[in-house]
């Protein structure tokens, strides 16, 4: 196991500065997503990890060895591609084999090896298929199994569950996140898929036009997001626009105007009054109901009961969206899950009803 460490590192393409002074780190044993959206230059700081791009400036360091300037046979990395690319010429064994072969690895070795591999991915019995005789989900498989045979310092992952279904996409996240805690292998997983990304990593960076716009683990960037980008990425929020009218110092604690709406919601030390600020509620944080008593029995000081009647509902299984006219320029979307959505179901357009919410996050302007 290393500690991979990236430094400053800058790519371009022509004019076109794709990454831009990137400093990440994974350390030993420890499974950490890149996150961020198409063309943001994941799969390219990926691949400069793995020696199959030069950078035009920084570092990359393997524990304290620096490997920038070392080929990919060299850094000792496993890489698992989006498309897979397995030899389809190849039975399952000799395409999890090939790297040892080339690499001059005895036979009876080879046997141990590859047989080890099958029982790890869950493919024993499955030696003598071709790739076209396989699932998606078992070809990715043979895919992390031929990575992992050769024994990587590193493994990294390219968007791997892109191509398959969202079923095989839920199944196989979790085997990944198994196989690589069963091995303790440090690695570096890209994807644009948010959920995947929290469902098994330990520290999530998220990269966005070039820049590591925050890094943080899964819980402290859904609780913690530093601009509205990341709240929007991380999830989905509402965005008020506002202008702070109070602030109790010794509470952090702001009254912020937003039209036709007054609201209360702790705030950085850096914001004052006057400040123009953004204000993003996430639609699972806000309870419905249908009359305002309910929330009167709550002595949080942060507690905002704003009254809204019923634009639309969706039904999406394991919740309802409902979009809320408060008054405001744009709808509240409200996300209410478990039996209580079979509640507000029979919810009628035009509806009067109350939000309430304690937990917001403010930006400035």
């Amino acid at each position: 196991m290393v500690n991979v460490r990236i430094k400053d590192l800058v790519k371009r393409y022509g004019s076109n500065e794709v990454l831009r002074k990137i400093n990440i780190e994974a350390h030993s044993g420890q499974l950490v997503c890149i996150l961020g959206p198409s063309g943001s230059g994941k799969s390219t700081l990926l691949r400069i990890i793995a020696g199959l791009l030069k950078p035009d400036g920084g570092k990359v360091f393997f524990d304290d060895v620096d490997v920038t300037n070392l080929p990919p046979w060299k850094r000792e990395v496993g890489f698992v591609f989006q498309n897979i690319a397995l030899f389809p010429h190849m039975t399952v064994y000799d395409n999890i084999a090939f790297g040892l072969k080339i690499r001059k690895v005895p036979k009876s070795e080879i046997d141990k090896k590859v047989k080890e591999m099958l029982r790890l991915v869950k493919l024993e019995g499955y030696e003598k298929r071709r790739p076209n005789q396989l699932s998606g989900g078992q070809q990715q498989r043979v895919a992390i199994a031929r990575a992992l045979v050769i024994d990587p310092k590193v493994l990294l992952f390219d968007e791997p569950l892109g191509h398959l279904d969202a079923k095989l996409r839920e199944e196989l996240k979790f085997e990944i996140r198994r196989i690589q805690k069963e091995t303790r292998k440090t690695a570096i997983y890209v994807t644009h898929d948010q959920s995947e990304a929290f469902a098994i990593a330990d520290y999530i960076y998220i990269l966005y036009n070039g820049r590591i716009e925050q890094g943080g683990t899964p819980i402290e960037l859904y609780t913690n997001p530093q601009s509205p980008f990341i709240a929007d990425f991380i999830g989905s929020s509402n965005f008020l626009e506002g202008i702070i009218k109070e602030v109790q110092r010794d509470k952090y604690l702001a009254t912020i105007d937003i039209g036709p709406l007054v609201i209360k919601a702790k705030v950085r030390g850096d914001l004052d009054v006057n400040n123009s600020v953004i204000v993003a509620i996430r639609p699972e944080d806000i309870i419905v109901s249908r009359t305002k008593d309910h929330f009167q029995q709550t002595n949080m000081e942060t507690m905002n009961v704003i009254e809204g009647r019923v634009i639309r509902k969706i039904f999406v299984g394991p919740y309802i969206r409902l979009e809320v006219d408060v008054g405001y320029k744009n709808p509240i979307k409200v996300d209410v899950y478990g039996e209580k959505r079979f509640k507000y179901m029979n919810l009628e357009t035009g509806e009067r009803i109350y939000l309430g919410f304690t937990r917001a996050t403010v930006f400035k302007r």
